[in-house]
């Protein structure tokens, strides 16, 4: 009896790509389910867009294998391709064409006929609510307007598997957070999405799963709130002092606290911040500095696995 078919949309293990000498991509693994929002997150050169060009078979790897649909991309791109949808980093647009007419441009290339592109066309641009500025030319839109008709052109195929690389840099919040709406409307209607993003808030709202990359490898990978819970706690204390000095605060307490530092400014995270924050007051000599208690968040996470790590244990 052969075996199931794997759950996994994407595939990847032992990933590694170079560029001569440097290395951008480092022996990474990553699995993302059916139906799921999975986040590549991570600075610039950490080696996000790299991995999602490898996936959607741009860039050959080095080493390693990437199986989407339960096909090696390697020898299977045009099979691959057939079955995804890709929004670049750039727009890539016909600047002089409106949204309109650049839906129909691309109903072309993927073959639709004229009903159906006609039909097509009218879904995305309500979807994306394009309709205030259908017929204007692409040059003169704002880059929120372009950057909803480049997704809109990546949906045309109805794609399986949806992969945006930076989706949203350069939106204003109020547009960045529409485009997070229609992402979510995406995968309730079955489609697979994988995002690269530098932006934290972003993959913590968005994704089910985020894989934390830095220098081109994956320092975590999981459910955002659960990686924070694991690696951090749940809550955290903003305060403002140096390293010596947050010590010294810390005597006596008998919590274990993970602090992130940065300069004079020190975050720290534990499963009771109040507590905490009552014995940070009650060691200050007299100088009621200024604190902030708020959750943990993904944020935090990064800087605690990428650098700025200071353990204090009891």
């Amino acid at each position: 009896m052969s075996a199931p078919p794997s759950p996994a949309v994407v595939e990847v293990r032992g990933l590694v790509k170079r560029f001569g000498a440097r290395t951008a991509v480092d022996g990474i693994d990553l699995d993302v389910a059916r139906g799921q929002i999975f986040g590549l997150l991570g600075p610039n050169g950490a080696g996000k867009t790299t991995t999602m060009r490898a996936v959607y078979g741009v860039t050959r790897p080095t080493a390693g294998t990437i199986r989407v649909f339960g096909l090696d991309v390697t020898q299977h791109r045009r099979q691959v391709r057939a079955r995804l949808g890709v929004t670049l980093q750039e727009n890539v647009l016909i600047e002089a064409l409106s949204p309109v007419e650049n839906l129909r441009v691309f109903c072309r290339y993927h073959l639709l006929s004229d009903d159906r592109a006609r039909h097509r066309t009218g879904e995305l641009i309500d979807f994306l609510a394009l309709g205030s500025h259908r017929d204007v030319p692409v040059r003169n839109l704002s880059g929120g307007y372009q950057r909803r008709t480049a997704i809109a052109l990546s949906l045309v195929s109805e794609p399986e598997l949806l992969i945006l690389d930076e989706p949203t840099t350069g939106l204003d919040p109020a547009v960045r957070r529409a485009l997070w709406d229609k992402v979510r409307v995406l995968r309730e209607r079955g489609t697979t999405v994988l995002l690269t993003t530098h932006y934290m808030e972003e993959a913590e709202r968005l994704c089910d799963r985020v894989a934390v990359m830095a220098e081109g490898r994956v320092m975590a990978i999981g459910n955002p709130r659960e990686l924070v819970l694991d690696h951090l706690a749940a809550e955290a204390v903003e305060i403002e002092s140096d390293a010596a000095g947050l010590r010294r605060l810390l005597e006596g307490y008998d919590s274990r606290t993970v602090a992130v530092q940065s300069g004079r400014h020190a975050t720290l995270h534990t499963a009771d911040a109040a507590a905490l924050a009552a014995h940070l007051r009650s060691r200050d000599g007299g100088e009621r500095r200024s604190m902030v208690i708020r959750p943990s968040n993904l944020e935090d996470l990064f800087l605690h696995l990428t650098g700025g790590r200071l353990e204090v244990a009891a």
